[in-house]
């Protein structure tokens, strides 16, 4: 998904197209990987416009759902949750927040997500509890999906 996206993509083929990536996305976690790097970019899409997922070189496989990178590691911050950000911990929910990051990227035809925050001040946003915007060709009922995807909960 290199390319912008189209606005002449039909709904359907919006959907289509965060579908495939959701079900390539349960396979990784049935098989207890976590892939850390989600994001379009790391995506393939045919002629047909089926997606696949690509680029695995930060993929972990893990036993307890649960992996914690090392100290000043690099990692992508603008399709990181908080507890990757504060933590380094990656787990299947960190890779549920980078899919909502990858819809918004969709469903707002190939735009970087925060595109006008440096990494920084996109830390200060989310530390703020506040998200990315519903694009313009996004339905409600698919935002609140994303939505969903960026809810912390807190330690007990």
């Amino acid at each position: 998904m290199h390319h912008k996206l189209s606005s002449s993509f039909s709904q359907e083929v919006l959907l289509g197209m965060c579908l495939d990536v959701s079900e390539g996305m349960a396979y990784l976690e049935s098989s207890n990987f976590i892939h850390r790097d989600l994001a379009a970019r790391n995506c393939l899409v045919s002629e047909d416009n089926v997606v696949k997922i690509s680029d695995f070189g930060m993929t972990r496989f893990v036993l307890d759902d649960q992996y914690t990178s090392s100290f000043g590691s690099k990692f992508p911050v603008r399709w990181s949750s908080p507890e990757v950000i504060k933590f380094g911990k990656y787990s299947s929910k960190s890779d549920v927040w980078s899919f909502g990051v990858l819809m918004w990227e969709v469903y707002s035809e190939g735009r970087v997500p925060y595109d006008s925050r440096s990494n920084a001040e996109v830390v200060e946003t989310l530390n703020a509890g506040l998200r990315l915007l519903r694009p313009r060709l996004c339905p409600q009922s698919v935002y609140e999906l994303m939505q969903w995807s960026w809810k912390e909960v807190s330690p007990p």
